[in-house]
């Protein structure tokens, strides 16, 4: 005898995995760490050894020097590693869109590489590259300038910018594809009746391509800030996951990982988490506010 299941039911039958799966990996982890911002719990002692604390987590995060510590320096590393990943993605891909025709998604793919690439292979590259004896990068900058060497992974001066070279070169492909995607869908029509009314390529550019990639240098810039707020990875494995000297590439995600991990303080970790998504939810609104079209009164 077979089974047969109301037509009705078929689409909540058809999407039920997904909610499953989303219940059980993201919801509930979410709610769980919700939860565990008001408690005081050592995980080896089992969930009975839960505490219920109020603010106290919250209270402490915000009062504990390391956390703003580690706050202004991913601040300083998304400024300083976001900022040039548009600024160097936009005329490129302005660039390779005029200039390559069919040949741009062979370039295109070359920049996009790093960005699949293993982040633990992306350090090691970089870590050898910025070795004090025998690195690349002081090899030049001494052939160039004849700066002495200099220890970018043990200076506190020089880790930061060493960190956001990394991050920036890591990421500036993508929003190279994410602008070459948007001038794609741009009417080639507009610039022919702008060469009709006497307007050079840089008039283009400012009255006709800038507007017209407006909406995606919007979704790039938020990814930006999401990202960059988020950064943990690249510091993390250039620096051996303990911030560098100084702890001056030790970013909230890092300082996150290690109060829970290192610690085992998991309720001041959950709600140092809860305190960085009002922290990129307000970043977030206002980077919208910042590109919301300007009324003009009458």
């Amino acid at each position: 005898m077979s089974l047969r299941i109301p037509a009705r039911w078929a689409p909540y039958l058809l999407v039920s995995p997904f909610l499953v799966l989303f219940a059980v990996f993201s919801l509930f982890p979410l709610l769980f760490s919700l939860w565990l911002a008001f408690q005081s719990w050592e995980p080896t002692s089992g969930l009975d050894s839960m505490k219920f604390v109020g603010l106290d987590n919250f209270v402490f995060a915000l009062t504990d020097g390391w956390f703003w510590k580690s706050l202004r320096n991913t601040l300083w590393l998304a400024v300083a590693s976001g900022v040039p990943q548009h600024l160097v993605a936009l005329p490129l891909a302005v660039f390779l869109h005029q200039g390559f025709g069919r040949w741009r998604g062979l370039f295109s793919g070359a920049y996009f590489l790093p960005y699949i690439t293993s982040t633990v292979a992306i350090a090691m590259l970089f870590g050898s590259l910025f070795s004090t004896d025998y690195g690349l990068v002081n090899q030049a900058l001494h052939a160039l300038f004849g700066t002495e060497h200099i220890n970018w992974m043990r200076s506190p001066d020089a880790i930061k910018p060493a960190v956001a070279i990394v991050v920036f070169w890591r990421y500036v492909g993508f929003n190279l594809v994410l602008y070459l995607a948007a001038l794609q869908t741009i009417p080639h029509d507009l610039y022919q009746a702008a060469k009709l009314d006497g307007a050079g390529p840089w008039q283009q550019f400012l009255r006709i391509t800038l507007p017209g990639l407006k909406p995606m240098i919007l979704f790039g810039v938020t990814l930006s800030v999401i990202g960059g707020l988020q950064l943990f990875e690249e510091p993390f494995i250039l620096t051996n996951g303990k911030g560098g000297a100084d702890q001056a590439a030790m970013t909230v995600g890092m300082y996150l990982y290690r109060l829970a991990f290192d610690f085992s303080d998991f309720g001041g970790a959950s709600a140092l988490a809860w305190i960085m998504f009002g922290v990129i939810a307000a970043l977030t609104w206002l980077t919208n506010k910042a590109f919301a079209e300007r009324r003009v009164q009458a």
